[in-house]
């Protein structure tokens, strides 16, 4: 620092000493107000002693240091150019180091919005890089760095075609920028009111608040549609947005909540499905969570179909432990005042996307010509007929005009997704509906009866006795399969699920599928069931049926929330050791807790997660009550415990064919004591379902079903795969096979179920080992021991 303080010949040793006092208290943490106590030179020496010590050591250590300098903004500095390249010079070495912290950008980005523009010229590109290093780098989000984008932002007006690079950086994150946007950004009136948005601190704002925004946006038409246009450029979806973006994107929601009438609903439905949509697949961080909140408070307000529509969908797909209760209480305040039983909002607002009843739309492309898009077997696809006979792929001629018909495809398999998530939800459940009503919302509807209409449903004419079927058409209408007489309104029909039939019906059921070679959207007709157990009536309110099990964390952690539970996310810091992941079943009355806890030896490339827990609470108002698991409906422990175990099978470090490949031995035991345990209901179901396949399948003379085995015979020899974990034992001597998941790839087969990866991988491993002598993988041969004798069959 001595080239800069060199420069000014004037400064006493009094003003020394007092900036390194000064200096001294700031880095210890003890606050900036030592700065309002003296001149301007003394807070100029003691700011630069602090971002020298900063920036030249780990700032993790120095998280305080924004909440000290912040004090000093706006306060008079004599700040020069030469402290703004020195202090620069020291950031731009600081930003490649792993920090958690603000403290190296504070006194750069104080100096650069206090100098003249004129003393700017030249250090452009070093003021960009600072930005761009507190916008993309790995800093503690808040209110600090809010301020530090705008200390920045003003600095680098100029460099943006007069826009703040804050607010030009939340217009660069809309990927649907409107022509205009930045023109109108560049208006001061504009930016005045873009910052008042950003000022908005609390997730609501006050009725003065309000009221000042209306003024506002009477004041300055154009700022009304400057907003309308940077929140519609995020209608499309957006990446993770930094948090000064987030506080702003919520004061923005707000304004344009002040704007009535249904073009306004639909810009903010459009807005709440992108700034609520998970930031990375399966997890629970959103992309502006602050924004989020903002937008379903706000739907929960305005009247029409699109935020029952937009709630619903969320109600689907959110995995924020903060934001998923707002959504369920929005959608319940709708409901009760539009006079909807609870669940019904959501049956009544899917979207059909323009489809007719059979999930068809067309588009005419000249003579004898159209293209379709068509939901088959659960997806929607976009297909091109010429002279009625379909084409391998959509002619380059038509692709600019089917542009639309390509949105649709997209959207409508959104909401399939969505819908399959919220018919599955059903199975928990003891729900009926009138025959004319269930009728029209679950089979008349394209989405939803692209799902409904291969599941097994019971009907009953007065809820007594139950008979179930597949829908069928009959004329115009629809029936049961298994149904004697016309069904008429006023039955009753529910889903069926195993747990509520015998056993000779289940059997029935599982044979018709399998014979009709029918793939349901849902796992129902195998469905596993899982029933108290005498030792959870001992326990009385918890389950020990799963713990103790080792799993690979972040796989586990992303498997939770792709069920859709809601889970904190574990990790070596001083609240993430215990993890707590909780779903809601029976239509929102019960909650499953699955507890889980970190590793103390785990790594960051290595996490992993160890079960607890099972626990149930009842819906009591507001909050929930620890119930007995004798008083938990069976469907709901079913369905809760079904999940459980999915999350312990597919993710446990003993289902990992690879495990022996990383030199892990520290959970030995474990893996050696549950890779060929006693199975499961998952893996009895897998059982009985290969049971059904096997005589079907070219591999099924070579295979046997034993207890907990699938033993195949091979040309070389017999190997027992396990049904619980999929992992391989050779005979005579039960040598372990590795056969790592991707050099096992299944034919296409037709299961009656796709969402079990297990049976897949049982599946495609006894196909290559029943023909192991055509196996040429160096890896897997050497273990066989018959590399010599593959290499000359292979000749």
């Amino acid at each position: 620092m001595t080239e800069v303080v060199a420069a000014v010949d004037t400064t006493t040793e009094q003003q020394i000493d007092a900036a390194r006092v000064v200096a001294e208290q700031i880095i210890r943490g003890e606050g900036g107000l030592g700065l309002t106590a003296h001149d301007g030179e003394v807070r100029r020496r003691a700011m630069l002693l602090v971002h020298e010590r900063v920036a030249g050591e780990d700032a993790s250590y120095f998280g305080y240091i924004g909440q000290s300098l912040v004090v000093a903004d706006g306060l008079d500095t004599p700040w020069t150019r030469d402290d703004l390249v020195w202090a620069l010079r020291h950031l731009l070495c600081e930003i490649p180091l792993t920090t958690v912290s603000d403290a190296p950008f504070w006194v750069p980005a104080l100096i650069a919005s206090a100098l003249d523009p004129a003393e700017l010229q030249g250090l452009g590109g070093q003021l960009l890089a600072a930005f761009d290093g507190l916008y993309n780098g790995h800093y503690v989000a808040g209110e600090g760095t809010r301020r530090l984008a705008r200390l920045f932002g003003n600095s680098l007006r100029h460099f943006h075609q007069g826009v703040p690079a804050d607010l030009a950086a939340a217009a660069n994150e809309a990927r649907g920028q409107a022509p205009g946007l930045w023109v109108l950004l560049a208006d001061a009136e504009v930016q005045a009111v873009f910052r008042f948005a950003s000022d908005l601190t609390k997730p609501a704002p006050t009725k003065a608040w309000l009221r000042e925004a209306d003024e506002r946006l009477a004041a300055t038409p154009a700022a009304s549609e400057a907003v309308a246009l940077l929140l519609g450029g995020y209608r499309g979806g957006t990446g993770l947005v930094r948090d000064h973006i987030d506080a702003l994107l919520r004061g923005l929601i707000w304004l344009q909540s002040r704007v009535p009438g249904d073009e306004s609903t639909e810009l903010l439905g459009g807005v709440a499905l992108a700034v609520a949509a998970p930031a990375w697949r399966g997890g629970a961080q959103l992309v502006a969570p602050k924004a989020a909140v903002a937008v379903v408070d706000i739907l929960a307000q305005r009247s029409g179909d699109v935020p029952v529509q937009v709630l619903a969908r969320l109600s689907q797909t959110v995995r924020s432990r903060l934001l998923l209760p707002r959504v369920g209480k929005a959608l319940d305040r709708l409901g009760r005042e539009r006079g909807w039983s609870p669940g019904e909002a959501l049956e009544l607002t899917v979207d059909d996307h323009g489809l007719d009843r059979d999930g068809r739309r067309a588009w005419p492309m000249g003579s004898a010509n159209e293209a379709v898009v068509a939901i088959d077997n659960g997806r929607a696809r976009l297909r091109a007929y010429e002279n009625g006979v379909v084409r391998r792929a959509v002619p380059p001629a038509w692709k600019e005009a089917l542009a639309p018909a390509r949105r649709l495809v997209a959207e409508a398999n959104q909401s399939l997704g969505v819908e399959r998530l919220r018919i599955e939800g059903l199975f928990s459940q003891e729900r009926t509906w009138d025959w004319g009503t269930w009728k029209r919302h679950y089979l008349d509807h394209p989405i939803t009866g692209a799902i409904a209409r291969r599941l097994i449903w019971q009907i009953s004419p007065n809820g007594g006795i139950w008979t179930s079927g597949l829908p069928a058409r009959s004329g115009d209408g629809w029936t049961l399969s298994d149904l004697d007489a016309a069904p008429r309104d006023g039955w009753r029909v529910r889903l069926w699920h195993p747990a509520l039939v015998g056993p000779a019906e289940v059997a029935r059921w599982r044979g018709r599928i399998v014979e009709a070679e029918l793939r349901q959207p849902l796992k129902q007709a195998f469905r596993e069931v899982y029933r108290l157990t005498p030792a959870e009536e001992q326990t009385g309110t918890y389950s020990n049926r799963f713990a103790a099990h080792i799993l690979h964390y972040r796989q586990a952690n992303a498997l939770m929330r792709e069920r859709g539970w809601a889970a904190n996310y574990l990790g070596g810091w001083s609240d993430g050791y215990h993890g707590e992941a909780k779903k809601e079943f029976g239509g929102g009355d019960w909650q499953a807790v699955f507890f889980h806890d970190w590793i103390e030896s785990s790594t960051w490339d290595l996490p992993y997660c160890t079960t607890d827990q099972v626990r149930f609470a009842r819906r009591d108002g507001r909050a929930w009550t620890t119930t007995p698991l004798a008083e938990v409906p069976p469907l709901v422990l079913s369905e809760a415990m079904r999940d459980v175990d999915l999350f312990v099978g597919v993710t446990s470090i003993a289902a990992d064919d690879d495990w022996r490949d990383r030199g892990e031995d520290r959970f030995a035991d474990y893996r050696h004591r549950t890779a060929f345990a006693t199975l499961t209901p998952a893996g009895e179901m897998r059982r009985e379902t290969l049971a059904r396949l096997l005589p079907r399948l070219a591999v099924g003379p070579r295979c046997e079903l034993q207890d907990r085995f699938l033993q195949v015979r091979g040309n070389l020899g017999i190997y027992r795969i396990h049904l619980g974990s999929a992992n391989i034992l050779m005979a005579p001597d039960d040598a372990y096979l590795c056969i790592v998941a991707d050099r096992a790839k299944t034919k296409k087969l037709t299961l009656p179920f796709n969402d079990d990866p297990v049976l897949s991988a049982i599946l495609s491993k006894a196909i290559m080992l029943a023909a192991d002598d055509k196996i040429t993988d160096p890896s897997i041969t050497t273990q066989l021991g018959a590399a010599d004798d593959v290499e000359q069959i292979s000749r």
